[in-house]
Order: C-alpha cells, then sequence, then structure tokens
C-alpha cells in the first residue's frame, strides 16, 4: 500500500516589490499543489504521524505550502500527472516524488523541507 499526501501551495505577490522594511504587504494567490507518495506503508499506525515526519508544509512571508488531504492507495496508484505523461508521451519521466516508509524512518530522509 502507498500513502499519498497532496498539498497546496500559495504565493505571496504582495512580497514581490517589499523593501523588507516593515509590515510585507499581503496578496496572496493559490498556486496548485504537489502530491507525495510513502510507498511500503503499514495499514496499523498513525498516517498523521508519517505525514508530520515528512515535512511537507513551509510558511514565510513570500510563499505558503501545507497538505490538504492524503489517501491510502495501491501498489500501481498513478498520479494525474503521471498519468498524462503515460498518456501523452507512453512514459513517465518526472515522477512524482517518493519515498519508501522504510527508508523515510530509518534514515529520516524526508521530502519537505528541513
Amino acid at each position: 500500500m502507498m500513502l499519498v499526501v497532496q498539498t497546496q501551495i500559495s504565493e505571496n505577490y504582495g512580497a514581490h516589490d517589499w523593501d523588507g522594511e516593515g509590515q510585507c504587504p499581503q496578496y496572496w494567490k493559490m498556486k496548485g499543489g504537489r502530491e507525495f507518495k510513502v510507498t511500503g506503508i503499514p495499514l496499523n499506525i498513525d498516517f498523521k504521524q508519517v505525514i508530520d515526519l515528512l515535512n511537507l508544509e513551509d510558511s514565510n512571508d513570500y510563499y505558503r505550502e501545507w497538505v490538504i488531504s492524503w489517501s491510502v492507495e495501491s501498489d500501481n496508484y498513478l498520479s494525474w500527472f503521471e498519468e498524462s505523461q503515460m498518456d501523452y508521451d507512453g512514459a513517465i519521466t518526472s515522477p512524482e516524488p517518493t519515498i519508501s516508509y522504510r527508508d523515510l524512518v530509518d534514515t529520516g530522509v524526508v521530502l519537505g523541507y528541513n
């Protein structure tokens, strides 16, 4: 089984002309998101703890990313982006970020931010 985590990204357009003095202007726009896969996921664990280990959320004056949903999928799951590559190119040349559950727990390697 695979844990699939979706994020949402927004960008602060008000920060583009900000000189760094005083309050940063706020003009946030949604910018899509990303999808992350954790393979080999045991079903008897707390999925929220696994999502927290991925460290996918980030926020500053310019950029925000946060988790909006997650699901448990079969091992052959393809994201919309991966499916479109198969449909148009016949191969996946830009796969979604993927890590095995064992590597995540054993090595502490994360897909998001540190």
